[in-house]
């Protein structure tokens, strides 16, 4: 067998625990299902598995020589990523901004594909601790006795589908909080919520 299933099946429990664990891109599904819904977070759902998809690869393939080859890139890029999504965070506390709710409780989401999968791709892919995590753990789960393609396609493969999961439990769960909260006409409350979370998404960003 080229696969090496005995370190397969103990990798997919151990991943599951720690993808579901709240996180970067778990409290970014969770808050946009409050305000746009699981249909519209599923945009953002479609660029962080692009993230992770590539963050996995790249680690594993290359270990740390990214991250260490261009530092002032990654850093750069992760505090632009952060500063973004707060400067969001921040509209929607007072609003405003298209991922907020109006007051009258009519949503003004006209979101394009392209905006919301990109704020996802960069949460993602400008996550330390993603990158960290992946140059760590990965290598401990594939027998060099055997060919190594293969069982790097599973791994990843396995990745991308339990993060797929997990950000759907979130962002379905924050869909039905936000129904909740809409039926009580807590309109300001959802946004101010919504905003705060994402603020310390884009601080944990910047800061991790």
């Amino acid at each position: 067998m080229w696969v090496d299933f005995s370190l397969l099946y103990f990798f997919i429990p151990i991943f599951f625990i720690i993808s579901i664990t709240p996180g970067l891109c778990m409290t970014l599904a969770l808050t946009m299902g409050v305000t746009i819904g699981l249909k519209n977070t599923m945009k953002m759902m479609a660029g962080e598995l692009l993230g992770v998809l590539i963050v996995a690869s790249t680690a594993v393939i290359s270990g740390s020589t990214i991250i260490n080859s261009y530092p002032i890139a990654f850093n750069f890029f992760k505090y632009a990523g952060g500063l973004y999504l707060i400067y969001i965070g921040y509209n929607m506390i007072k609003s405003k901004g298209s991922l907020s709710i109006n007051l009258d409780g009519t949503k003004k989401f006209h979101i394009s594909f392209f905006r919301l999968a990109a704020q996802g791709f960069i949460t993602s892919i400008a996550n330390p601790k993603g990158w960290a995590f992946f140059i760590a753990m990965v290598p401990a789960f594939i027998n060099y006795q055997k060919p190594i393609t293969p069982q790097m396609t599973s791994l990843i493969l396995i990745i991308v589908i339990i993060e797929f999961i997990s950000l759907m439990i979130y962002a379905t769960g924050g869909q039905v909080l936000g129904v909740i909260l809409r039926k009580k006409n807590n309109i300001k409350l959802i946004n101010a919520f919504a905003g705060m979370m994402i603020i310390a998404v884009g601080c944990w960003l910047g800061l991790s």
